[in-house]
C-alpha cells in the first residue's frame, strides 16, 4: 500500500476536511460510453453518501480538442502532452486531502501512452484503483505485461463481469484477491405506461424493436435489417428504432458512411415504414422512456471480445426482453430466463427469436420480470455502495461511510391508495388491486400520515388520514372486533375467519390512539370519529391474549391517555402490563431477558409497551423490565455497526445465536418498529447510543445490510418487500412502504439531534474498525 496518509485514520474528524477521491476518466460533454458511465457513477456517489468523501474529477482531454464542460472539472490530463502525466502525479501527491485515485481504463484511451500511464502510477503515493472496461482474452506478451504492471501498481482492480475477472486470473495471472467485480450500473426507473409512451413518441399501435448507442460498424445493425423482412411479413406493425448519433471518432475518420450504408439497405429491402433513425445523443430521461416503450431490445455487436455493454443493461432495467449476440457480458447476464442469445451475424436466427417472442406475450412478461430481478443489484445506488465500500477498504478506513438520508417521498404510498384505502400488494411498483386491502396496512398508513402531518402541517395529508380512518371504521364489526382482510370489491374474505386477528385489532387501536393524541393540531372531527371507534373496541381488549396485541393496545391506550386521562385507561394499561410482566418473569433466566422463549417479529413493540406502561402508571418495575428487555434485544440484532433483525425464516430461540444460516427473511417492518422504539427510549433515557442506533438501523434501508443493496427505492418512493439471503424482493407493497415512511419520519423528527451524535458515531466506527 502506497498511501502515506494511511495511518491518519481520523484526519477528516480532526481537520474537519472530508477525504477526497479523484476519478480520472473521459467526461461529458465528450460523447463516449466511459464518459457517460463516469458521470453516472460520480452522480450516484455524491447522491448516496454524505459527509463521507468528496469526489473530484480529472478529465482526459487534449489541447487539440478541449471540450466545454458544464460540470466542475478539477484536473485535466492532456494525454498528448509529454509531461502531463508526471505533472498530474505531482499535483495529486501535493494535495494531502486526496486519499484515493480511481482510473477508468480503456485501451483506446491510453493507446501509445502505456508507458506514460505506468510512470504516472508508479509516481503516485496515493491508493489507486483501476477499473478495466475491456479485458481481452489470450493477450500477446506485450499486452499481458502492460496489464500486469498496471495491476502491480494498483491497490485494487475493478471489472464489470465475472468472465473479465476470470480472464485476468487465467490469462494475465492477476491475483484473485486484488480483483473486485462491480457490474455496470443501471438506472432505477419509475415505470410509465407503455402505450402512453408509444403515443408520445409516435409509435402507437406498433411492436417496437430498438437498439441504442453511438453508431459504428461494430454494432452490426445490418444483422437486424437483414432479419426484418421475414419479421415484418408476420408482424407488419413492427418498427425498428435505431437510437443514437454516429460515434465522433467514426465521424472524424469515415464521416457518415456507415449510416448511409444502413439507409441504402433499408431502401433496398423496402423497410422505410419499419425502420426509424433517432439520430440524437438523447438526454437520459428521454432515453429511458424510449427503452420503456420498447417491446424487444436488440444487441447485435459482432465483437466477441466486447467485455461489457451498458446499453442492454439499461434496457433490461427498463423491463425490455433482450436478444443479444454472445459477448461475455450477455452470456453472463442473459441466462435463467432473463433473455436470449443468438449467433454473431446470423439474421435468420435473430428473426426467428424475435418472431417467437412477439407471438408469446406471457414469455415476454416473464423475461421482463426475470430481467428486472436480475439487474436490481446493478442499480447505480448499489454500484455506488460497492465502490464506496471498496474506497473504505482500500483507503484503510481513512474514509468512513455515512449514508445520505433521502428526501421524504409520498409518491408510491399515494399511488397505492384508492378512494377506499391502501392496497395490500404491489407487483414491482405497480399496485395490485387483486390483492385487496387489510386493516393492518391502513392502520399503519394512518400512523404514518399522522406523523407526516405533525411534521409538515400539510393539509393534503388530511384527505389520506380521513380515508384510512374510514377504512378502519369499515372493518369494525357489531361485536366490537375488527376484521382484517377486504377484497377489491370491498367484501370481507374467508381469511378473516381462518386467522387470529388479535394483532390486527391491536394495531388498529394503536393507530386510533395515536391520531387522538394529535387532537390539538388535527381537525376536531377526526379525533371525535377516532374516539368513537376506539370506545367500541376497548370493551374487548382484556379478552386478547396475544403478546403483541397486548403491546399494541398498551401503545394505543398510552397515546389515547395523553388527551383523555382517565382511571379506566390506567387500569386497562396496568392489567395488560401485569400480564406481560408475568410472561417476562416466567421466561427470563440468566442469559435470556425476554417475554417469550423466542424472538419473532415486531419484538421491540413489547419493550416499548412496558415503557409506555411506566409512563402512565409510574410503576418502576415496568421501566426496569422495559430497559433490560430492550437492551437485550439490541444486543441480539446490532452487530458490527449494522442491524440484522430476526429472520422470518426461523425465529431466535433461547440458547441460540443469530447465524449466517438464517440470513435473509429480514422485513422492513421490523427495522421500522425498532427505530420507533429507539426514539421512545431516547426520549425517556436521553442516552445518545439510542440515537446512534436509530441512524444505524435506518441505514439498513439505504444499503447497510448483508447484501450491501438498497431496500428503499428513491426513484419510486416505495420500499422493497424484504431482504433475502441472496436477493431483494423487488415488490413494493403497502407494509414495507409504510414501514419505511414511519421510520423516515421518525428520523426527520430527530434531525436536530443527529448532528450532535454524528461525531460520536464516527469515533465509534473507527474504534470498531
Amino acid at each position: 500500500m502506497k498511501n502515506t496518509f494511511r495511518n491518519r485514520k481520523s484526519i477528516s474528524i480532526y481537520q474537519n476536511k472530508l477525504p477526497e477521491v479523484l476519478v480520472i476518466s473521459t467526461f461529458p460533454p465528450r460523447e463516449c460510453g466511459i464518459a457517460t458511465y463516469t458521470q453516472d457513477l460520480v452522480k450516484s456517489l455524491k447522491n448516496k453518501f454524505k459527509e463521507s468523501f468528496k469526489i473530484k474529477v480529472c478529465a482526459l482531454d487534449s489541447e487539440k480538442q478541449r471540450h466545454h464542460y458544464i460540470d466542475t472539472i478539477d484536473y485535466f490530463l492532456d494525454i498528448n502532452a509529454p509531461d502531463s502525466f508526471l505533472k498530474l502525479a505531482n499535483e495529486i501527491n501535493e494535495n494531502e486531502n486526496i486519499h484515493l485515485v480511481l482510473i477508468q481504463h480503456e485501451f483506446g484511451l491510453f493507446k501509445n501512452k502505456e508507458q506514460d500511464l505506468l510512470q504516472f502510477l508508479n509516481k503516485l503515493n496515493k491508493s489507486v484503483l483501476v477499473a478495466f472496461h475491456t479485458i481481452l482474452p489470450e493477450p500477446n506478451k506485450l499486452m499481458q505485461q502492460n496489464v500486469q504492471q498496471i495491476a502491480k501498481s494498483a491497490d485494487g482492480i475493478i471489472v464489470m463481469t465475472h468472465s473479465s475477472s476470470n480472464i485476468l486470473i487465467d490469462d494475465y495471472q492477476i491475483s484473485k484477491d486484488k480483483i473486485s467485480v462491480i457490474p455496470h450500473g443501471t438506472h432505477l426507473v419509475e415505470f410509465k405506461d407503455k402505450e402512453t409512451l408509444k403515443k408520445k413518441y409516435n409509435v402507437e399501435g406498433k411492436k417496437v424493436l430498438s437498439t441504442f448507442g453511438l453508431l459504428n460498424a461494430g454494432k452490426c445493425i445490418e444483422t437486424t435489417l437483414d432479419a426484418l423482412p421475414s419479421i415484418v411479413k408476420e408482424n407488419p406493425e413492427v418498427i425498428f428504432l435505431i437510437i443514437g448519433k454516429t460515434h465522433p471518432s467514426v465521424i472524424k475518420h469515415d464521416g457518415e458512411k456507415y449510416r448511409e450504408m444502413l439507409e441504402a439497405k433499408i431502401k433496398t429491402l423496402h423497410l422505410q415504414n419499419n425502420v426509424r433513425f433517432v439520430n440524437e445523443y438523447l438526454p437520459l430521461d428521454i432515453l429511458l422512456e424510449y427503452l420503456q416503450l420498447t417491446d424487444i431490445y436488440l444487441f447485435t455487436s459482432k465483437d466477441p471480445n466486447q467485455a461489457v455493454s451498458g446499453t442492454f443493461s439499461y434496457a433490461i432495467s427498463c423491463g425490455c426482453p433482450v436478444i443479444s449476440t454472445p459477448i461475455p457480458h450477455a452470456c453472463e447476464v442473459l441466462k435463467d430466463g432473463t433473455g436470449s442469445i443468438v449467433d454473431f451475424e446470423n439474421p435468420k436466427q435473430l428473426a426467428q427469436k424475435i418472431i417467437d417472442l412477439l407471438n408469446n406475450q406471457q414469455l415476454m412478461k416473464d423475461i421482463s420480470s426475470n430481467g428486472l430481478h436480475k439487474m436490481a443489484p446493478t442499480a447505480w445506488e448499489n454500484s455506488s455502495i460497492a465502490h464506496a465500500k471498496l474506497f473504505e477498504n482500500i483507503a484503510d478506513y481513512a474514509i468512513s461511510l455515512h449514508y445520505k438520508i433521502p428526501e421524504i417521498n409520498l409518491n408510491h404510498i399515494k399511488r397505492l391508495t384508492t378512494s377506499f384505502g391502501i392496497i395490500q400488494f404491489s407487483i414491482i411498483n405497480q399496485p395490485d388491486i387483486n390483492s385487496g386491502y387489510t386493516l393492518d396496512d391502513n392502520a399503519r398508513a394512518l400512523v404514518a400520515f399522522c406523523q407526516h402531518y405533525e411534521l409538515t402541517n400539510n393539509n393534503d395529508d388530511l384527505v389520506y388520514i380521513n380515508r384510512y380512518l374510514n377504512f378502519i371504521k369499515y372493518c369494525l364489526q357489531p361485536d366490537g372486533y375488527f376484521l382484517n382482510y377486504v377484497n377489491e370489491n370491498k367484501e370481507f374474505t374467508a381469511q378473516n375467519y381462518q386467522t387470529n386477528l388479535e394483532d390486527s385489532n391491536g394495531r388498529a387501536i394503536w393507530a386510533l390512539g395515536f391520531l387522538i393524541s394529535l387532537g390539538d393540531i388535527l381537525p376536531n372531527e377526526l379525533s371525535l370519529n377516532a374516539e368513537k371507534i376506539l370506545k367500541k373496541v376497548l370493551k374487548n381488549v382484556n379478552k386478547m391474549h396475544s403478546t403483541r396485541a397486548m403491546a399494541f393496545i398498551i401503545k394505543g391506550l398510552y397515546y389515547y391517555n395523553l388527551k383523555n386521562n382517565s382511571l379506566e385507561n390506567i387500569f386497562q394499561i396496568k392489567h395488560l402490563a401485569d400480564k406481560m410482566l408475568q410472561m417476562y418473569k416466567h421466561e427470563t433466566d440468566t442469559n435470556w431477558y425476554w417475554f417469550e422463549s423466542y424472538l419473532t417479529y415486531a419484538n421491540s413493540i413489547l419493550s416499548e409497551a412496558m415503557l409506555n406502561a411506566w409512563q402512565v402508571t409510574g410503576n418502576i418495575g415496568y421501566k426496569i423490565i422495559a430497559q433490560v428487555s430492550f437492551d437485550f434485544l439490541l444486543s441480539k440484532i446490532f452487530i458490527n455497526n449494522t442491524i440484522k433483525v430476526i429472520s422470518n425464516k426461523g425465529w431466535l430461540h433461547n440458547g441460540e445465536e443469530i447465524s449466517d444460516e438464517k440470513k435473509g427473511g429480514e422485513q422492513p417492518i421490523d427495522v421500522a418498529y425498532t427505530i420507533l422504539t429507539l426514539s421512545k427510549f431516547y426520549d425517556v433515557f436521553k442516552d445518545e447510543d439510542y440515537l446512534i442506533k436509530m441512524k444505524t438501523a435506518f441505514s439498513w434501508f439505504l444499503g447497510n445490510n448483508h447484501l450491501n443493496q438498497i431496500v428503499y427505492n428513491p426513484c419510486t418512493g416505495g420500499c422493497y418487500d424484504g431482504l433475502e439471503d441472496t436477493y431483494i424482493n423487488l415488490n413494493q407493497g403497502a407494509e414495507s412502504t409504510v414501514s419505511y415512511l414511519m421510520a423516515r419520519l421518525t428520523i426527520e423528527k430527530y434531525s436536530e439531534k443527529k448532528q450532535q451524535c454524528k461525531n460520536k458515531l464516527i469515533v465509534k466506527q473507527f474504534q470498531e474498525k
